[in-house]
């Protein structure tokens, strides 16, 4: 079962310097029929003005990854963590037992970020942040790892939950595919490109609710750039 959500099916808000738009309920967005998928809570697509941002702000018990598809964001916490996560790249702070970040935009142009929440396996633990390089072209053709739960993914950034979070780039014509547990929850949007999962078309922006799929064949209707949860229920 594939439910495509088209980006103008989404909710959102447009704040001036932050472009935001919802595949889950969130904020002022509430949608019954989504309020999730799995263990996965929230999916946002931001675009964040030049020098804007999010001023410092607590979270606790939540595994959020932001996967930066243009410009940079640069992050601040108070554990004293600070780093700059720049396109392709990725971050991942474990909120635990709570900490308290910012997150801004000190680029010339826009920013564009997915941001996912996952739900712990876990509660109280001691919060972390951390980001890695993820270079578009070691995932040329194929779904790479960008952050996991699962201690086989080595070079993945570390999460705290039973969950992966992959991304890949298609040049126009290729086919990726991914071998997926059929009692799995998977969601997948196509940053940039037109796609199509298991016969299904979707546009760049749009989301695809997966269950009860052995295996998802991607092939590229255009050149795209591709991210991946799968969670468990």
């Amino acid at each position: 079962m594939i439910d495509r959500r088209p980006f103008d099916s989404l909710g959102g808000a447009n704040h001036g310097w932050l472009d935001a738009k919802h595949h889950f309920s969130f904020a002022n967005y509430h949608a019954p029929a989504r309020m999730g998928w799995g263990a996965l809570r929230v999916w946002n697509d931001d675009t964040i003005a030049p020098q804007t941002g999010f001023p410092p702000h607590p979270h606790a018990d939540m595994e959020i990854i932001t996967y930066v598809r243009e410009g940079a964001i640069t992050h601040q916490d108070n554990l004293g963590n600070k780093g700059r996560t720049v396109a392709g790249d990725v971050q991942v702070m474990s909120a635990g037992s709570g900490i308290t970040h910012a997150e801004y935009n000190l680029e010339a142009g826009n920013t564009q970020i997915f941001q996912i929440w996952i739900i712990p396996d876990e509660h109280g633990k001691p919060p972390s942040w951390g980001t890695k390089p993820f270079p578009l072209g070691d995932r040329s053709g194929r779904f790479v790892t960008l952050a996991s739960g699962f201690n086989d993914d080595a070079d993945a950034l570390p999460l705290r939950t039973n969950a992966r979070v992959l991304g890949a780039t298609l040049k126009a014509g290729e086919t990726a595919v991914y071998d997926l547990d059929t009692t799995r929850y998977a969601y997948l949007v196509p940053a940039k490109g037109k796609i199509e999962v298991n016969g299904l078309a979707l546009d760049a922006r749009d989301g695809a609710a997966i269950r009860n799929e052995s295996k998802l064949t991607v092939t590229a209707l255009e050149d795209a750039e591709l991210v991946l949860v799968d969670t468990a229920a």
